[in-house]
Parts: C-alpha cells; structure tokens; sequence
C-alpha cells in the first residue's frame, strides 16, 4: 500500500449499548455513572482517532441512540448494530458498510474504550499496517486485540473475543509490533485497566466525567 493510501483509513469502531457496558468496572466506577464514563471512553476513542492524520473517516456500529447522537457531533458516521449477531458481525458489517462507499478502502477496527488514545501513536501503527495485507495489534494484557487491520482488496476477517490475539495470529494476520504505542493498546475493562489508563494520560471527556463521579483522575 503506498503513503497515499494509508493516509486515508477507514477506522469502524464498535460500541454496545451504554447500559450494558462495562460492568468489570464496577469495583472503580458506580453502576449509575457507569453509562456516563463508558460514552466518554467512547467520545475520546472517537475524537482521538479523528486527529489522526492517517485516518479519513470513523464509523461506529452501534444501536444506543445517546452514544449514536454524542458520536455523531464529534464528526463520526453511525451505523445500526445487527440484531443479536455479536462483536464480530458488527465488525464485519462496519467494513462491508465502508466498503459500498469506497470499495478500495483500507480498513481497520478500533476498540472504543481507549481514553487514553494518542493520534501520533495510532497513526504509527497504522503506518507499520499499511505494509501487510491484514495485521493486527495485541491489547495491553498480550491476551486480546485492540485493532485489526485490512488492505483494500482484502477481507477484515475479525475474531475478537477473548483470547483473540492468538485466533488473528492463526488467521494470518501480522502481528505489530512496535514500541511506545502503548495509548493504542490500552483498552479498560477492568479497575486494574482504568487506573492503567490514568497513568498514561485520558482524554478530557473522560477525565472530566471521572471527576464528577468521584474518581481520581491522576495516576
């Protein structure tokens, strides 16, 4: 893929409903300021993700209509989950959605709970990418997938779940691997995760709606 192209990736990033999300995060975050934090994990992901020189658009596959409206105002394109089909039909739908638009596309899935996500550090990995037909990006733990990757032409093929760094290793995506991303990699699903984001750094949106709620904003 020459520079050109990989200046303009297509980023689809899957939300679920505000309500449902995040319960990990109960020994941190209140269940009744839970929605609240989840969508400014979400409005930061977004936001982030917008500043990146490498990405021309974001797509977020997602049903609850707060997120959908917030997301929307940031400058995203909201896309109706598919009924009951699960994480990586979302996904899935998200490219196929990109793709209609611009069937050259190159296509990458980015988690939205990366508060602490740096434009400069997605845009490098996105870079690195950009030389393989599909790749991928292990979460902060080693165990999961924070993005996936796919060149024009070439099927996303996602497996998030779990133990899905393995499952993309076995589908033959690359694997990335760089140093000093650690902002892409870091996703919160537990209080452990959370203050792991603190310590790098969240964006304002999240800061904001963990001090309100009482949280410590600081690592």
């Amino acid at each position: 893929m020459d520079s050109d192209a990989r200046a303009h990736w297509s980023l689809v990033i899957p939300l679920k409903p505000l309500a449902v999300a995040k319960s990990r995060l109960a020994g941190a975050v209140a269940a009744a300021v839970r929605p609240g934090v989840v969508l400014a994990f979400a409005q930061d992901t977004v936001a982030a993700a917008l500043d990146c020189p490498a990405v021309r658009d974001v797509v977020v596959v997602t049903d609850d209509q707060l997120a959908g409206a917030e997301l929307t105002a940031l400058g995203a394109r909201i896309l109706p989950d598919p009924p009951g089909a699960g994480l990586n039909a979302a996904l899935a739908h998200g490219a196929h959605s990109v793709r209609l638009r611009r069937p050259d596309a190159a296509v990458a899935t980015l988690n939205a709970d990366l508060p602490a996500l740096r434009p400069g550090e997605l845009a490098r990995v996105l870079d690195r990418a950009g030389r393989f037909p599909r790749s991928f990006l292990p979460d902060a733990a080693g165990i999961g997938t924070t993005l996936l990757t796919a060149a024009p032409g070439t099927g996303l093929r996602p497996a998030f779940g779990g133990a899905s760094r393995r499952r993309h290793t076995a589908s033959g995506a690359v694997e990335i691997r760089l140093r000093d991303v650690d902002s892409v990699r870091r996703d919160v699903d537990t209080a452990a995760d959370l203050a792991a984001a603190l310590r790098l750094g969240v964006g304002p949106r999240t800061a904001a709606r963990l001090a309100r709620a009482g949280t410590r904003t600081e690592g």
